[in-house]
């Protein structure tokens, strides 16, 4: 399921100017900002269930800004599990988004962000699979922040991965990402998946690690827990508990 939330190093996006040798060639550079980022993490969790089944993940995306309108689309992606341990297959998660951001004062104290996301799970196949519907999601998300601090909620528009009948389910997620000396950020978060129709399947989560930047690769180290149903959120591969509180490393490199 997406986008992990993944580590802090991979949420924030990292522009990169195009460069050029004239200063009109800079002015228009200056508006258009991209970049690309790797990662390697121990366990791939997203909204505090492991997609890995506690195997470690291959991720990657490509990000994309236009500073004037604030418009900003990407794609990302993430070696799973889950599709296939549920009786389906495919082992890629593939994330598309768009949307737009900017800030609601002169002074940057506040900022908004809105868009849509589309999780794409190729040849999942759970649609085929007594009990689930096709894994493939879109969302709407809106997020108003103040300084660290954010709170978002993200609406489903379609079946939430692959929950059968669970359209209108929506997630509410607050956070700060806190600057400590040393170069560390502490990373705090809270959410609440509410699945429609699927009451069992409602759970809260949440998350606290610290990252930093080494220069070579950012590293984040976090505590990860929920309260999810541990019949609901039971692996079909093994019985596992998918949600129980454990620790995860993400070493990832932005260019």
């Amino acid at each position: 399921m997406q986008k992990l939330i993944i580590a802090a190093a991979l949420a924030t996006i990292s522009g990169a100017s195009w460069a050029q040798t004239d200063d009109a060639s800079s002015a228009v550079s200056a508006e258009h900002a991209s970049s690309y980022n790797l990662a390697v993490v121990t366990d791939y969790r997203y909204r505090g269930i492991s997609q890995t089944r506690f195997r470690p993940a291959v991720q990657g995306g490509f990000d994309y800004s236009h500073s004037p309108s604030g418009l900003y689309a990407g794609s990302w992606l993430s070696t799973i599990q889950w599709t296939r341990d549920a009786g389906g297959s495919g082992m890629l998660e593939w994330d598309l988004y768009a949307g737009r951001r900017g800030q609601l004062d002169a002074q940057g104290r506040y900022s908004y962000d809105f868009g849509v996301l589309r999780y794409l799970y190729p040849a999942n196949a759970l649609a085929r699979v007594s009990g689930y519907a096709n894994a493939n999601t879109t969302e709407l998300y809106a997020q108003l922040g103040a300084g660290p601090v954010y709170l978002k909620y993200s609406y489903a528009v379609t079946n939430l991965f692959g929950f059968v009948d669970s359209r209108h389910s929506g997630y509410l997620d607050a956070g700060a990402n806190l600057e400590l000396d040393g170069g560390y950020t502490l990373n705090l978060h809270a959410g609440r998946q509410q699945v429609q129709r699927n009451g069992a399947a409602s759970y809260s989560d949440w998350k606290l690690g610290l990252t930093r930047d080494f220069g070579v690769l950012t590293g984040a180290l976090a505590v990860i827990g929920t309260t999810a149903s541990k019949t609901a959120y039971a692996s079909p591969a093994d019985g596992r508990y998918l949600g129980k509180t454990a620790l995860q490393l993400t070493l990832s490199k932005v260019f």
